[in-house]
C-alpha cells in the first residue's frame, strides 16, 4: 500500500474558507493554549478583528489545512505598520512544516502591505507556537505577567516581534 502526499499551497483566503478556519480556530480555542478566547465566534465578528489582507489559507487539494491572519495593534495612524499574528494549523496537520509555511507567507505578504512590525502575544506553555515564531525570525522582547485568566487560572503572555529588514527602513 502506497501514501500519496499531496502538495500543500498557501493561497489567500476566501468567505467560503471560514467554515474550515472556524473549526481550525476551534480546536485551538479547545486547547487552551493558543488564545484567551473561549469560543470561535461568527463570521463577522472574525472578519471585523482581522486586516482585510493578508489573509491566507494552507490546503492541499483537499481541504485548508491551517490558516493566518493579522489584526490591528491600534487605530492611530503612527501604528498602521504593525499588526499582530494568528497562526491556526489543524490537529491533524500539525507537526508537517504547515505553520512554517504560513507564517513565512504571512511574513511575505505583510511586507507588500507596508507591515514593518509583527507582534505576536503567546502562552509561555504552547512552546510549538513558541519555537514556530523564533524560526521565523521572531523574537522574544518581554512578559505580560497574569495578562488576564483563562477559565479562572491567571495566565502570562510572552511578547515576540519581527522587523521587517525592507519594510519601514
Amino acid at each position: 500500500m502506497s501514501t500519496v502526499l499531496l502538495e500543500t499551497i498557501i493561497d489567500a483566503m476566501h468567505t467560503a474558507d471560514w467554515v474550515s478556519v472556524r473549526s481550525i480556530y476551534s480546536e485551538g480555542v479547545t486547547t487552551g493554549q493558543a488564545t484567551f478566547e473561549t469560543e470561535a465566534g461568527d463570521w463577522a465578528s472574525w472578519n471585523d478583528a482581522h486586516m482585510p489582507a493578508p489573509r491566507l489559507v494552507a490546503r492541499d487539494t483537499e481541504r485548508v489545512l491551517g490558516w493566518a491572519a493579522l489584526s490591528p495593534v491600534s487605530g492611530r495612524c503612527v501604528y498602521g505598520g504593525v499588526a499582530d499574528v494568528s497562526v491556526y494549523v489543524a490537529v491533524s496537520s500539525r507537526g508537517k512544516g504547515i505553520g512554517a509555511k504560513l507564517l513565512r507567507g504571512l511574513i511575505a505578504a505583510s511586507e507588500r502591505e507596508g507591515i514593518w512590525t509583527l507582534q505576536a502575544g503567546i502562552f509561555p506553555e504552547n512552546v510549538a507556537s513558541v519555537a514556530l515564531h523564533r524560526a521565523c525570525g521572531f523574537r522574544e522582547v518581554g512578559r505580560r505577567e497574569r495578562l488576564g485568566q483563562l477559565h479562572g487560572v491567571w495566565r502570562d503572555v510572552l511578547i515576540f516581534e519581527r522587523r521587517s529588514r525592507s519594510v519601514g527602513q
